[in-house]
C-alpha cells in the first residue's frame, strides 16, 4: 500500500482531548478501510502565518498513514466537512522518517537553546563591539544649522489664513 503523511490543523479553541478525539476518529476511518497509521504526532497550538477562518492559531497533527487512496480520500471528505478542521494537507511519500519528525526535533532545538541560554548573546549581533568603519556619524559636523522658529512665533492658524485670503 501506498505512504502517506497527513497534516491537519485544528480550530485553537478545541481543547488538546477534542483534537485526540478527532485523531482518534480520523485513525478509526483509516483502519476500517484497510490501512493503518504507524506514527501520530501533535505538535501543539502554533501561530498561522495569516488568519484562517477568523482563527490566528491551530492545533497542528501528523498522521504517518499506509493505506489506499480511498481511505485518505474518505478522512479528507470527512475534514472538508467538519467545521473543527481548518486546513489539511495529504502527501505520498516513498518511504516515512524514522524517530521524531522535523518540528519536533525543532522544537527540541529550541528548548536547547533556551536551557543553554545562548541566544543573542553573541558580540556580532545587535550592535555589539563591531567596528562601523565610516557609518558611524555620531560625531561628524553637521554644518551650520538654521534658526528653528518657536512655535509661539508662529501666527495661529485661522490668523494665517485670513492673512493668505487678503493678499490675494
Amino acid at each position: 500500500m501506498p505512504l502517506y503523511e497527513h497534516v491537519f490543523l485544528a480550530r485553537q479553541d478545541l481543547g488538546a482531548p477534542q483534537v485526540e478525539e478527532l485523531t482518534a476518529q480520523y485513525k478509526g476511518v483509516i483502519e476500517q478501510m484497510g490501512g493503518t497509521v504507524t506514527k501520530t504526532e501533535s505538535w501543539g497550538v502554533k501561530s498561522l502565518s495569516y488568519r484562517m477562518s477568523k482563527n490566528r492559531k491551530a492545533h497542528f497533527t501528523l498522521l504517518n498513514v499506509d493505506a489506499p487512496a480511498a481511505a485518505l480520500a474518505e478522512v479528507e471528505r470527512q475534514q472538508r466537512l467538519s467545521e473543527d478542521v481548518l486546513r489539511y494537507l495529504t502527501i505520498r511519500v516513498e518511504e516515512h522518517e524514522e524517530g521524531p519528525s522535523a518540528m519536533m526535533r525543532k522544537s527540541d532545538r529550541d528548548d536547547r537553546r533556551g536551557e543553554r541560554g545562548d541566544r543573542f548573546d553573541r558580540g556580532d549581533r545587535f550592535g555589539g563591539d563591531r567596528d562601523r568603519g565610516d557609518r558611524d556619524r555620531g560625531d561628524r559636523d553637521r554644518g551650520e544649522r538654521r534658526e528653528r522658529r518657536d512655535r509661539d512665533d508662529r501666527p495661529p492658524p485661522d490668523v494665517a489664513a485670513e492673512a493668505a485670503r487678503t493678499e490675494d
